[in-house]
């Protein structure tokens, strides 16, 4: 027997079982999708470790799965697997089993689609009287996930169970809105950092001329740059001024981390938002920073984001000016993090400047800065030292 256990890497956040993707007695190939697990961050699907057949499922759906929990067992014998098969052939479809053989059969109305159902999808489909025939699978060979069944749920155009295709959609509220486990994590969350850590925002205001006048000489080089990117480096640098705002309040000390793992808040729409990873700034170029963003951004929207991609950062920005956001404060901060960035929309406001020792009325591109803190790890003189240093970074960016 071959274990098969959640992967230890996980970063504090609770996991749950989602569904299994194989049932006992289902042969399976070496890396085959065996199990869905969740977090607010990201579902992962768990490979079989070895070729053969489920033997067992220690958790079942719904479960919570902490890191190296058993999930079940692969039996590698071919003697285990000819047994298991010749016990429940996976071929033979429920209704047609032999007559007068015991076992349920398919409710009338039912496609013959729902016996390749997870368990979850199954329960789901069955307490909002969906028929799983009638959505568009999303998964691996066109199965149908909870989150089809969440997004069906939320569209109300789906037919009841039973139904003849002719029946009028089942009707909802435009305002209902029905959670799926991922926001349910998330409210988990922030309720816990907020209950956990006392929240203290400083508010600055930083000039980004140098930074749109490098960005566009790189472009003319054809080398494309985002904000984001200038924001992440700054933010690295900062923190040799201000170390613990790199660090994490532990029961008998500050936990500062030896690198700076710099995560930037990805929106996904109704589905919340999803927080990739950017390891190890300091050790990186800025179209280095630009490209490690592009590639975990997309992959975020596209769902395709692994485990470590989400885990292990020590720091966070949250670019809220990018959908209209002039302030946002307090941002709740991350989970294990002493410091989260808000960055505020940018535009061109008229500013004051001294220039040959005259005040002169100037037009520059804005934005207004936040940095929220835990009260318990960092106090305000380090607070403002990291805000002076992220500003002045930012506003002697050198040209290119």
């Amino acid at each position: 027997m071959i274990e098969v256990r959640v992967p230890d890497e996980q970063e504090g956040t609770k996991a749950v079982v989602r569904a299994w993707l194989k049932q006992v007695g289902d042969a399976v190939a070496e890396n085959d999708p065996l199990v869905e697990l969740e977090t607010d961050k990201v579902t992962q699907e768990v490979p079989a470790p070895v070729a053969g057949v489920l033997a067992e499922i220690v958790l079942e759906t719904d479960a919570e799965a902490v890191p190296g929990a058993l999930l079940g067992r692969i039996s590698t014998t071919s003697r285990a697997q000819a047994g298991v098969q010749e016990a429940q052939p996976a071929a033979v479809p429920i209704a047609e089993a032999p007559t007068g053989a015991p076992g349920p059969r398919p409710s009338p109305g039912i496609s013959e689609v729902e016996t390749r159902l997870s368990p979850s999808v199954r329960r789901a489909c069955l307490q909002h009287g969906i028929d799983p025939s009638r959505i568009q699978g999303t998964g691996r060979n066109g199965r149908v996930t909870r989150e089809d069944v969440d997004r069906a749920v939320a569209s109300a155009t789906l037919v009841s169970i039973g139904e003849p295709a002719t029946a009028q959609p089942r009707q909802f509220s435009a305002q209902d809105i029905p959670h799926d486990r991922m926001r349910l994590t998330i409210a988990e969350n922030m309720v816990r950092a907020v209950s956990e850590a006392p929240h203290v925002t400083a508010l600055f205001e930083a000039d980004f001329s140098a930074v749109a006048a490098h960005k566009a000489a790189m472009a003319a080089k054809g080398v494309k740059l985002s904000y984001t990117a200038y924001i992440v480096k700054a933010a690295a640098e900062a923190m040799a001024v201000a170390p613990a705002i790199n660090g994490r309040w532990e029961k008998d000390r500050i936990a500062v981390s030896p690198t700076i793992d710099i995560g930037v808040g990805t929106a996904l729409g109704e589905k919340g938002l999803v927080v990739p990873v950017v390891k190890d700034v300091a050790r990186l170029n800025l179209v280095q920073v630009a490209e490690r963003l592009d590639d975990l951004t997309r992959r975020a929207r596209e769902g395709r984001l692994d485990r470590s991609d989400v885990s292990g950062g020590s720091f966070t920005i949250s670019n809220h000016g990018v959908s209209g956001s002039l302030l946002a404060a307090p941002i709740i901060l991350h989970q294990g993090q002493s410091a989260i960035l808000g960055v505020g929309k940018l535009e061109k406001r008229i500013v004051v400047r001294e220039l040959n020792g005259q005040d002169a009325i100037l037009v520059r591109p804005m934005a207004y800065v936040t940095l929220t803190i835990d009260h318990r790890v960092v106090d305000g003189h380090q607070t403002n030292a990291w805000l002076t240093r992220f500003v002045e970074v930012l506003e002697s960016w050198p040209a290119a």
